[in-house]
């Protein structure tokens, strides 16, 4: 793309173009893919909200990949609930040194992810698994979640899929701190720590709230 290009990117939506390279590098058009993914296939099926087309890259997809400098390198991670790949689509793109696994329970979201693995050809390293987070019995250095559920519960039913030095990554709004303060019983239950960080996936783009929890 053509540096200082503003493009449509979803209905009414543009960005720089350069944003979109610096942020996504060599998968750059797996990002584009996936936004016209989201615009149509999503919609349709009620992945995504109608009124969402016009700010998918704002509200979506720069969100969902803030938090890739959080992850370390050539960690394994699950995308716990994942329902249109978010946060886990956008993150493998930015980090293709990544394994990244989709956990998501509800059959027409899990098809939906099939389509966007085979569409954007990232089963090589994305693969969507169809289970609840109770059930899924595999472990993960890396757990994210996004607008799944309150810190408590995502502790509660997700706190076991990470390994013993890994971490959980949950994606939330202007509510992370007020989480935090109502997750200490069960953060004391498991010997864990929460912090809240701002992080963005470019300089020119949003900032988001991360709550990352690991153990003491």
């Amino acid at each position: 793309m053509s540096e200082g290009v503003s493009t449509p990117l979803s209905d009414g939506e543009s960005v720089p173009a350069e944003v979109v390279d610096a942020v996504f590098g060599a998968d750059c058009e797996r990002a584009y893919a996936y936004v016209s993914l989201l615009a149509q296939q999503g919609i349709e099926w009620g992945l995504i909200g109608p009124r969402e087309a016009g700010r998918l890259w704002s509200r979506h997809v720069f969100n969902s990949a803030s938090p890739a400098e959080l992850i370390p390198n050539g960690a394994s991670v699950v995308d716990v609930g994942s329902g249109a790949g978010l946060p886990g689509i956008p993150l493998a793109l930015v980090r293709p040194d990544m394994r990244m696994t989709l956990l998501e329970p509800q059959e027409r979201r899990h098809e939906f992810l099939t389509l966007v693995l085979d569409r954007l050809d990232l089963t090589d390293r994305v693969e969507v698994v169809r289970s609840r987070s109770e059930e899924y019995r595999e472990t993960f250095d890396v757990v994210t979640s996004r607008a799944v559920a309150p810190l408590p519960r995502i502790l509660r039913d997700q706190w076991h899929l990470r390994r013993a030095s890994g971490t959980l990554l949950a994606i939330k709004g202007a509510s992370a701190s007020a989480e935090v303060d109502k997750s200490r019983t069960e953060l004391a239950k498991r010997r864990a720590s929460a912090d809240v960080l701002r992080v963005r996936a470019h300089a020119r783009t949003e900032p988001t709230s991360v709550v990352r929890v690991r153990s003491k």
